[in-house]
């Protein structure tokens, strides 16, 4: 199944107070790789977009007075998702601001153009309970750079989305994974959560070190008159000399 990895940005919050998609950004993702087609448009949107929308993501309505409406690139917008899965982060606020922008138009809603939705917030609030969900935290917490992202743009929002969600969904049919563009890799759905850990670097105390730890050993046998608790820990009586 071709996958897409979807975002918006739009004027506002809500569409049902009339607030409009003004850019769309998707990367098509199959068989787990990039293969290098995408689709980027930006819109006008027919009306102001809020202060605070703007300074998220930095489009401002001058920077939109030639662009095309949505009506007039709604069908190529169409064409690209259809019968994709959606793979968008905080996927009700998107697809409710797409189901506004075709329900105007009288064209179907995403569910019956596309295969299914997918939400990688829901994903990680599952496998992440109590923790900070959002993009930036989720490539913080996979160690994905995001240093090009000043503004909060859906290009470059989907980039960073795909790398997410490889992580997220890495050792679902296999441990190995593969980024980039091209044919090839592991096939994989969006369902469960197996994550190859990297291995562990041990290392071993230096002499000076291990010198110094059984003075502060000693010094804790001096503090309880005895044998300190660590002692115990350290040579259990399973194993020390009969």
């Amino acid at each position: 199944m071709r996958q897409i990895i979807l975002d918006t940005e739009t004027t506002g919050l809500d569409p049902n107070q009339g607030h409009r998609i003004i850019e769309f950004a998707g990367l098509e993702m199959v068989n787990r790789k990039l293969t290098g087609r995408y689709l980027h448009l930006y819109m006008h949107p027919e009306r102001d977009i809020d202060p605070d929308a703007e300074r998220v993501h930095g489009i401002s309505l001058d920077f939109l007075a030639d662009k095309p409406k949505f009506r007039d690139v709604a069908a190529e917008l169409c064409d690209f998702i259809a019968d994709a899965e959606l793979i968008i982060h905080n996927a009700p606020f998107d697809v409710g601001f797409m189901n506004a922008e075709f329900n105007r138009l009288g064209l179907p809603l995403v569910e019956k153009q596309c295969a299914q939705v997918t939400d990688t917030l829901a994903m990680a609030r599952d496998a992440f309970p109590g923790k900070r969900n959002s993009l930036d935290a989720l490539c913080d917490r996979f160690e994905i750079d995001r240093s090009n992202r000043t503004f909060h743009g859906a290009l470059i929002d989907c980039e960073l989305l795909s790398e997410v969600y490889l992580w997220m969904t890495r050792g679902q049919d296999s441990l190995m994974m593969d980024i980039g563009y091209g044919e090839g890799g592991e096939g994989g759905g969006a369902q469960g959560f197996k994550f190859e850990r990297k291995p562990l670097t041990v290392l071993a105390p230096s002499a000076d070190e291990l010198a110094a730890h059984q003075e502060y050993l000693d010094s804790l046998d001096k503090s309880v008159k005895g044998s300190c608790l660590w002692r115990s820990i350290e040579n259990p009586p399973s194993e020390q000399p009969a």
